[in-house]
């Protein structure tokens, strides 16, 4: 979502990487560019004001003005101000002594409340959690069964009611069928309106009465901008808001929501919605988002997701095979399939320090569909080819085109990407990287 501010900050850095000296004038003009680009990105101007003026403040200090790679200085001082920004340190859900725990979870119409409702209850049975999803929204019906059907598909419990029942009388009844079910944490989904009402709030008032839970959470769409902001505001002095989710991360908005909404509202941000499959939803860690922002990668959200992807056996077993016989396109297609399911390319390659300025390369799918491509032509390939790709001539190459609906020059740029991509595995067996990342290159070659 941040990609355009991410660019634009990243210029900025450019122009003070190569000075071996920053003047004061090289310092304003610096934080102006910033300033313009926190700005179009849509950040309250408030924020803005507040960021600027401490970043100054040390910029011109000695700090900066006696390092010897002032450059870099200034990406620090802008990196810990917008953590500052976003809340320092990371916030995590509030638990009772005595469970269950219970979370509210409010928000407008449209902010993608029910589908984060079932993914927060999914990363809490991840956890070891027995958690029970509570259909409160009585004023959609398509919402229960949304509910009902999204946690059935992740055999999570849900408790509902049929027929004129109040949502304050279904979360107690729920909370007493959690008790008996030995639940530790009961997910309530409320009602939600087009707009921000008076008659809202007294059921939502209701139920938190019911239910004391110990986590009160807006569901925010990041995309509407400031008007998320606006809501926030008007939640947490109605109500009581303990944390924000932010939802659709992943957008193709400004994004300045997420740079704004904790600041002018005093609330934690605890989660991050970054997909529609339901394990897209990330606890919110205000220094990786900075990371992401820069352009510096966020490594460690990275290898949490490939933790939770990767077999480890499976990966045991490669490294093996690797130093003993080699790495073969049936290995290729494996580890292709095993990146796919961490995610969207162009997701991965912004946590990777320095890959910032590929994203844009990667914009509508089109790095899915170059590993669709590469996955159709391994698979058109027989078992002897694929473990022994040498025996490949012109007319293998040719039969293997037309059996993955591809050029021979396709089946070309794809054994060239093997080849790349084995040089890479032996290049990190002696710990060094190659300049060229085989992965984002052939990606532009017109049919």
């Amino acid at each position: 979502m941040l990609e355009i501010l991410t660019q634009k900050l990243g210029r900025v850095f450019d122009r003070l990487a190569g000075k071996g000296k920053l003047s004061e004038g090289d310092i304003d003009e610096a934080l102006r560019q910033v300033r313009l680009a926190l700005l179009e990105a849509d950040v309250n101007f408030k924020v803005v004001k507040e960021f600027l003026s401490k970043a100054k403040e040390r910029a011109l200090g000695s700090e900066l003005l006696h390092s010897l790679m002032p450059g870099q200085q200034v990406i620090k001082i802008v990196n810990e101000e917008l953590i500052a920004i976003l809340g320092k340190e990371p916030s995590h859900l509030a638990s009772v002594p005595h469970p269950p725990s219970v979370a509210l979870l409010v928000g407008l119409q449209g902010s993608g409340k029910t589908t984060t409702a079932v993914k927060l209850a999914v990363q809490l049975k991840q956890a070891g959690q027995h958690p029970l999803l509570v259909a409160a929204d009585t004023r959609r019906p398509a919402a229960i069964e949304q509910l009902k059907l999204l946690a059935k598909q992740q055999d999570i419990p849900v408790y509902s009611e049929a027929g004129k029942v109040t949502p304050t009388t279904i979360c107690e009844h729920a909370l007493k069928e959690a008790k008996e079910r030995a639940s530790t944490w009961v997910i309530v989904d409320t009602q939600g309106r087009l707009h921000v009402d008076e008659a809202m709030m007294a059921e939502l008032a209701d139920a938190k009465s019911a239910l004391q839970p110990s986590e009160v959470l807006l569901t925010v769409d990041a995309m509407t901008g400031q008007d998320a902001v606006r809501v926030a505001q008007e939640f947490h002095s109605r109500i009581g808001l303990t944390g924000l989710i932010l939802t659709k991360m992943d957008g193709d908005a400004r994004g300045g929501a997420a740079l704004s909404i904790r600041f002018i509202t005093g609330v934690p941000i605890k989660f991050m919605g970054t997909g529609e499959k339901i394990d897209a939803l990330e606890p919110f860690y205000p220094d990786r988002l900075a990371s992401r922002i820069l352009g510096m990668g966020d490594m460690l959200t990275f290898i949490e997701q490939a933790e939770k992807t990767f077999d480890q056996q499976q990966a045991k077993n490669l490294e093996k095979k690797i130093r003993n016989k080699g790495f073969d396109l049936e290995d290729l297609l494996s580890q292709m399939r095993q990146i796919r399911k961490m995610g969207p390319l162009e997701q991965l390659v912004k946590m990777m320090p320095g890959f910032s300025k590929l994203t844009p390369r990667l914009s509508d799918n089109e790095g899915e569909k170059h590993l669709e491509k590469i996955e159709a032509i391994i698979l058109s390939m027989t078992y002897e080819e694929r473990h022994n790709p040498t025996i490949l001539d012109g007319s293998r190459r040719r039969r293997i085109a037309r059996g993955s609906g591809t050029t021979p020059k396709d089946v070309n740029q794809v054994l060239d990407y093997f080849y790349q991509v084995r040089k890479l595995t032996q290049s990190l067996t002696r710990g060094k990287l190659p300049r060229n990342i085989p992965i984002l290159q052939n990606r532009n070659t017109k049919q």
